[in-house]
C-alpha cells in the first residue's frame, strides 16, 4: 500500500512547476562543477543502437523534456526507426531539445565522451532527482520514449 505524499498539493499545474524547477537546479548544479569530459559532439550516444543504452528519465526529468519538446513546437516525439534517439533531429544531428536533455544524457554515458561519469560524482544529484520522483508519486525511471510520451500527455 502506497503511502500518502507528503509533498503532494491540490494544484497539479503548481506541483508540475515546482518539480521542473528542482530538476533544473539539478541540471544547473551538475553544469557548475562537472566532471571533465571529452564531448565532441558526435552524438553517437543519442544513436541507442551503437551504444546498446537508453537514458532513463525520472517522472520530473520527463516532465522537463517534455517542456522541452512543447516549447520546440511539437505536441508528440517523432517516430524513430533507426535506433536514434527520438530528440535527435533527423537533419541536423543536433537535440531538438538540448537545453532541456535529461540527466543521462548530460553525464554522458557513451564512450566517445569518456565513458559514463562515476556514480559516486553525481550520487547526490541522483538522489535529488529520485526524491522529484517520489513527491510526484512517479514509479522510478523510465525509458525515455515512454517517459516524454507520458509527460507530453500529462502536461497538455
Amino acid at each position: 500500500m502506497r503511502r500518502r505524499n507528503p509533498h503532494k498539493t491540490t494544484d497539479p499545474y503548481r506541483e508540475t512547476e515546482e518539480a521542473v524547477s528542482l530538476v533544473k537546479k539539478v541540471y544547473a548544479d551538475l553544469a557548475a562543477d562537472p566532471p571533465s569530459r571529452n564531448c565532441t559532439l558526435q552524438t553517437e550516444c543519442c544513436r541507442f543502437q551503437i551504444t546498446g543504452q537508453t537514458p532513463m528519465l525520472t517522472k520530473g526529468e520527463a516532465l522537463v523534456a517534455a517542456k522541452a519538446v512543447r516549447a520546440a513546437g511539437r505536441k508528440e516525439l517523432p517516430e524513430r526507426t533507426d535506433g536514434a534517439c527520438p530528440l535527435l533531429h533527423s537533419f541536423t544531428s543536433r537535440c531538438m531539445i538540448y537545453e532541456g536533455r535529461p540527466f543521462g544524457c548530460r553525464t554522458h554515458f557513451c564512450e566517445a565522451a569518456g565513458g559514463p561519469y562515476e556514480r559516486r560524482e553525481v550520487i547526490e544529484l541522483i538522489r535529488r532527482l529520485e526524491e522529484v520522483d517520489e513527491r510526484l508519486g512517479g514509479d522510478g525511471p523510465r525509458e525515455i520514449t515512454a517517459a516524454i510520451g507520458g509527460a507530453l500527455m500529462e502536461i497538455r
